[in-house]
């Protein structure tokens, strides 16, 4: 069977407060899209930000259910912050015994929509098919594969505009005791999967047009944001690096808005994980 991950779909960051997220990420100078509302039995709900091959979402809790338990007790015990990668596939139906031919354990194929706020006043619904994998073999954040059935429903091109000209997700990085190990351990999940190791920590490459998983030791990850709060930064994914068009641009953006920054060794800026729900977002030219 072919193996029926191709690269990340998008990330999520699970926060304490939609609202006040929201208000952060717009002040970063993110265009958001309209808060989308999940099922009563989710009891979620959220805004995305939107790239050409990927976005990333913010996730808030907006009831309380029995669905939503692990994510309340996850906030309870970690804090907001980034927390799933959900990855593409043609098939979630036909990704469960791909996998399962590789090793790879899934618990079930769920389904479920959301309306989506469209432009012109109507509303639309966005429907996905996902599988979640069992969480021995992915220890850090939830990570799941994600069915698009209305794709152009999520990724609509009056989202893509961004005012700090970011373009795509680059890189998302995990703070872990063992990076190497963690890092060949994810790799096997991507038909495309890769292990290199830099003098950050050891990359894997995801797929065409898809972002790279960075696995850093927790002495590693002061050094790639050296003037950022990284005490809370061990075993999860503490870090996301933004591609943007135009580098000052976006440094003018958030200055003319007073939003705090510095500069990072692999020549962008960083904004801390305060200012961004839980999570270091640096910026760097594509």
């Amino acid at each position: 069977m072919t193996h029926p991950v191709p690269g990340i779909d998008h990330i999520y960051l699970l926060v304490q407060d939609l609202d006040a997220s929201a208000i952060l990420y717009e002040q970063l100078g993110f265009t958001l899209s309209p808060r989308g509302l999940h099922s009563p039995q989710k009891g979620t709900a959220n805004h995305t930000i939107l790239f050409k091959d990927d976005y990333v979402e913010l996730l808030g809790i907006v009831s309380a259910t029995e669905l939503n338990r692990p994510q309340r007790d996850g906030l309870a015990r970690d804090g907001e912050g980034m927390q799933a990668i959900a990855n593409r596939t043609l098939s979630a139906d036909a990704a469960k015994p791909a996998l399962a031919v590789r090793g790879i354990r899934t618990g079930e194929v769920s389904a479920f929509s959301r309306p989506l706020p469209l432009p012109d006043g109507t509303e639309g619904t966005a429907s996905f098919r996902t599988l979640g994998l069992e969480a021995n073999d992915v220890p850090i954040g939830h990570f799941f594969l994600c069915e698009h059935h209305t794709p152009e429903m999520v990724w609509r091109p009056e989202l893509q505009q961004h005012p700090n000209s970011a373009i795509a997700l680059g890189s998302i990085i995990a703070v872990v005791d063992q990076p190497r190990a963690l890092a060949n351990a994810y790799s096997r999940l991507y038909a495309e999967g890769s292990v290199s190791e830099t003098e950050e920590g050891f990359r894997v490459q995801t797929g065409r047009n898809s972002a790279t998983l960075l696995f850093v030791d927790p002495a590693a990850i002061g050094s790639l944001f050296p003037k950022q709060d990284v005490a809370l930064a061990r075993n999860r994914f503490a870090a996301m690096r933004i591609l943007v068009d135009d580098l000052e641009r976006t440094r003018q953006l958030l200055t003319g808005r007073g939003v705090a920054f510095t500069p990072t060794p692999s020549g962008g800026i960083a904004v801390g994980a305060r200012q961004a729900s839980g999570a270091i977002v640096e910026f760097l030219a594509r």
